[in-house]
C-alpha cells in the first residue's frame, strides 16, 4: 500500500464534514465571524432551509483585496495575533469554516472597508478559487452560500426536511443573539421573517435580560428567577426556570462560555445535578447561563465545531454551577409556575360536560337544548354544568359522600393569628386536595406533594447536622429479597441510611435485614421502600456525586412517609400543612417536580362569570 499525499480539495472536503454538518453549522461559522469583525447588524436569508441559498450580510469592518483572497485559504485567520492557543479572545480562531464551506458549496464573497471607495469579490466553487475583482458592495462583508453539499452529494442524504433545517437555522441564531445582545439580528425563511431582534441599549445586564425575554418569551421571564455566582477565576450569570418550568428536552438550556455558544457535558451535568429531587424525572429546565472564564482556564480548541470547552478545574465550575443555581432557586423556593390559560381550561371542562350531558340524557336533549339556545356566554355555560350536577346526583346520595366537598371546622385563634401567603384552609375535596383562601386567591394544595417535599428537607437539615433521625425499631425484623448488584448497592449506603433512621444489615447472600426505620414514616411498607431505594443506588452508579445519591435517598423514603392521598384531614392539620409549607424551602414543587400548590386569582374567576 503506497502512502500518498491528498490533495487540497479533498482535504477540505474532509475538514467540511466535521465543521459543516448542516446549514446551521454555516450560519454559526459566518454570524461568528460578522461579531469578530465588529458587526452591530447581521441579516440572514435562506432558500430551501438553506440547503439551496443562505445569505449573510453584516456592517462590520470588511475586508481589502489581499485580506479577501487569504480568508478562503485554510488556516489563515486574523484572530491569532499570537501562536497562544490560550489567549483567544475571538469566537473564531481556526480559519477553517470559509475554505471547508467553500469546498462542498458555491461560496460568494463581497466586502468593503469602511474607507474604501469601492468593494471586491471573490468565487471559490467546489473549492476552485478564482481571480479577486472589484464589485460594487456595502460597508460590510456579505456572503451567498448556493447548493450546500453539492460536492458531496452523499451528505444531502443526511438532511432533514427543509422547514425543519430552517427550525434548526433559526435555534441556532436564537443562541448566537442571546449571547450578543448590543446586536441586531434578522432572519429571513423563502421569504418570511422568522427572526427580528433591534439591538439592546443600556449596561450589559439590562440589555441581555431584555434579550433573553425577546428570545425565550413572556413565559418563561415570569417563571424564571437570576442567578449570579462567581470564584477566584469564574463567575456565572443568567437566568433560570422554575423546578416546576419544565421543558420535554434540552434544547431550552442555552449555556455561554465566553460568549460561545457551547453544549457540554459537564454544564449540562452540573445543571441536572442542581435540580435534582425538584424537577419531574424525564423533563428538562429552561435557563440562559453565561459562564465567563478567564481564557487560560478552559481549553475550546476541542473539537472543529468549538461547541464543546474543556476547564483547568472542573470541580470548581461543576460546584459554582450546582451552588449558584440552587441559592438562586432557594430565592423562588416557595413559587410554583404560574397557570396559564385558565379560563380557556375551565370552559373546555364545561363544554364536555355538557356534551357528556347530552349523551346521557337522550331524552331530556331537546328542551334542554331549548332552555339554552343561542349564543351561550361563559356564565351560561357554568350554571348549566352546575345545574346537570344537581340533576344527575340529587337522588343519589352515596354519590354526594364520594364527590362533594368535606368542609371541615373552623381553626382554633392560634392558626388564624399565623396565617401566611398561602392563606387559610377550608376545604378538603376528594380526601386529596386542600383548598385555601388568600385576601385575593384560592389556593389549591396537594396535600402528599407538599407533605413530601417538607419530610425531605427535614431530612436533608439533618444530614447536614450530621443528627440522627429518630427511628423505631421493627418488632419483628423484615428480610427483603434483593439482586446481588441491588443488595451490593444498598450496604454500601449502611452508615448514610442509619442516620436517616434506616437499619440495614446484610443477611444471607441475596437478601438485607431491616431493623429499624425512620419514626416519621410511621407504618410503612418496608418491603418496597428497600427495594426501591436499592434500585434506584443501583442504577445511579458512579455518574452522580455522594451528595446527589443522598439527596435521591432522601426524597425515596420522603415519598414513603408522607400523608398519602386519599387520607381525609380536619382544618388543623390541613393549617398546620400550610404553615409548614410557608417555612420550608422549595415547597413549591415536590421531590419529583411536581407542583405542590396552584393559585388562582379571584380577578380571573370574575372573568369566567363575566363580571369584569
Amino acid at each position: 500500500m503506497t502512502i500518498r499525499v491528498l490533495p487540497d480539495n479533498l482535504v477540505n472536503q474532509i475538514a467540511a464534514g466535521e465543521v459543516i454538518e448542516r446549514p446551521a453549522s454555516v450560519i454559526k461559522e459566518l454570524v461568528e465571524n460578522a461579531i469578530d469583525a465588529g458587526a452591530t447588524k447581521i441579516e440572514v436569508s435562506l432558500a430551501g432551509g438553506g440547503k439551496n441559498l443562505i445569505t449573510v450580510s453584516d456592517n462590520g469592518c470588511g475586508m481589502n483585496k489581499e485580506e479577501l483572497l487569504l480568508a478562503v485559504e485554510r488556516h489563515a485567520t486574523s484572530k491569532m495575533p499570537t501562536d497562544d492557543l490560550f489567549a483567544i479572545n475571538f469566537l473564531g480562531f481556526r480559519g477553517e469554516a470559509l475554505p471547508s464551506i467553500g469546498s462542498v458549496a458555491k461560496l460568494k464573497i463581497s466586502s468593503r472597508q469602511g474607507q474604501a471607495d469601492s468593494g471586491w469579490e471573490i468565487n471559490v466553487y467546489g473549492g476552485k478559487t478564482e481571480d479577486v475583482k472589484p464589485a460594487a458592495a456595502n460597508v460590510g462583508t456579505r456572503i451567498e452560500v448556493r447548493d450546500l453539499f453539492y460536492t458531496t452529494p452523499a451528505r444531502l442524504k443526511f438532511m432533514k426536511s427543509e422547514s425543519s433545517e430552517a427550525a434548526q437555522c433559526v435555534e441556532m441564531l436564537q443562541r448566537i443573539a442571546l449571547a450578543n445582545p448590543a446586536i441586531s439580528f434578522y432572519l429571513y425563511s423563502d421569504g418570511k421573517k422568522k427572526i427580528s431582534l433591534e439591538a439592546c441599549q443600556g449596561e450589559l445586564f439590562d440589555s441581555r435580560q431584555r434579550r433573553i425575554s425577546d428570545v425565550l418569551g413572556k413565559e418563561f421571564a415570569e417563571n424564571s428567577m437570576p442567578i449570579s455566582a462567581e470564584n477566584e477565576f469564574c463567575n456565572i450569570t443568567g437566568v433560570i426556570g422554575l423546578p416546576t418550568y419544565t421543558k420535554a428536552n434540552s434544547l431550552s438550556e442555552f449555556l455561554f462560555v465566553n460568549n460561545r455558544p457551547v453544549r457540554d457535558k459537564l454544564i449540562l451535568g452540573a445543571i441536572k445535578g442542581a435540580y435534582q429531587d425538584m424537577m419531574m424525572s424525564g423533563r428538562y429546565p429552561a435557563c440562559a447561563l453565561f459562564i465567563k472564564v478567564n481564557p487560560r482556564y478552559v481549553d475550546v480548541n476541542v473539537h472543529p465545531t468549538k461547541a464543546e470547552v474543556r476547564f483547568y478545574d472542573n470541580g470548581a465550575v461543576r460546584n459554582l454551577i450546582v451552588g449558584g443555581i440552587r441559592r438562586a432557586l432557594d430565592f423562588g423556593s416557595q413559587r410554583s409556575a404560574n397557570v396559564s390559560g385558565l379560563e380557556h381550561l375551565l370552559r373546555q371542562g364545561t363544554e364536555s360536560l355538557e356534551a357528556s350531558h347530552y349523551e346521557v340524557n337522550e331524552d331530556t336533549e331537546q328542551s334542554r337544548k331549548t332552555h339554552f339556545s343561542g349564543e351561550k356566554s361563559a356564565h351560561s355555560q357554568i350554571s348549566f354544568s352546575h345545574a346537570v350536577n344537581r340533576g344527575r346526583f340529587a337522588d343519589m346520595p352515596e354519590f354526594i359522600d364520594q364527590y362533594s366537598v368535606k368542609v371541615s371546622d373552623e381553626p382554633s385563634p392560634e392558626l388564624t393569628d399565623n396565617v401566611g401567603p398561602l392563606g387559610l384552609a377550608k376545604a378538603q375535596f376528594h380526601n386529596t386536595y386542600i383548598i385555601s383562601q388568600t385576601e385575593d386567591s384560592i389556593v389549591i394544595v396537594d396535600q402528599h406533594a407538599a407533605h413530601e417535599r417538607i419530610t425531605m428537607e427535614k431530612m436533608k437539615q439533618s444530614m447536614a447536622k450530621s443528627e440522627r433521625m429518630p427511628a423505631q425499631l421493627l418488632l419483628l425484623p423484615e428480610v427483603v429479597d434483593l439482586s446481588v448488584s441491588e443488595k451490593t448497592a444498598i450496604l454500601e449506603y449502611t452508615d448514610t441510611l442509619a442516620l436517616l433512621g434506616l437499619g440495614v444489615e446484610e443477611f444471607g447472600t441475596t437478601a438485607v435485614l431491616v431493623r429499624q426505620t425512620p419514626a416519621l414514616l410511621g407504618d410503612t411498607d418496608v418491603q418496597k421502600l428497600v427495594k426501591d431505594l436499592a434500585a434506584e443506588i443501583a442504577e445511579w452508579g458512579s455518574a452522580y456525586a455522594l451528595s446527589d445519591k443522598i439527596h435521591h435517598i432522601c426524597a425515596t423514603i420522603a415519598c414513603h412517609g408522607s400523608v398519602r392521598a386519599g387520607r381525609a384531614l380536619n382544618i388543623e392539620e390541613m393549617n398546620h400543612l400550610l404553615r409548614d409549607m410557608e417555612k420550608t424551602e422549595h415547597s413549591g414543587q415536590c421531590n419529583h417536580g411536581r407542583p405542590t400548590y396552584v393559585k388562582i386569582k379571584i380577578a380571573d374567576i370574575e372573568k369566567l362569570f363575566e363580571r369584569r
